[in-house]
């Protein structure tokens, strides 16, 4: 089987054409769905903790340096999950685009 020259798939990407559009949407879908998946589990996490806290009546008896525990952890330790979530994101999302430019660049 002959084949003709091969393009790039940049030239690909660039030009709009379909496999270009094809590639793209496979990165904005994988990017889509790690979005998605972060923002399921932080919110999972951060609307978990208020009903965690009414479903435990115990919990509103406790006191950190005179601050009860709801409070110090809505307010204070909701933070770090927050940035943590973030930081996973970034990571993840850069690691997405680091296998799509392998990916075409091995094209």
């Amino acid at each position: 089987m002959v084949r003709g020259p091969q393009r790039p798939v940049t030239t690909d990407i660039r030009e709009q054409t379909g496999l270009g559009e094809l590639y793209m949407r496979s990165l904005v879908r994988a990017q889509l769905r790690l979005s998605l998946t972060v923002l399921a589990a932080t919110a999972v996490v951060l609307c978990g903790l208020p009903l965690a806290f009414l479903l435990v009546p115990a919990t509103q008896t406790v006191h950190v340096w005179r601050i009860p525990l709801p409070w110090l952890v809505l307010g204070a330790a909701v933070y770090p999950v927050v940035l943590a979530a973030a930081r996973y994101y970034v990571r993840q999302a850069e690691r997405l685009e680091r296998e799509f430019v392998a990916l075409v660049e091995r094209q």
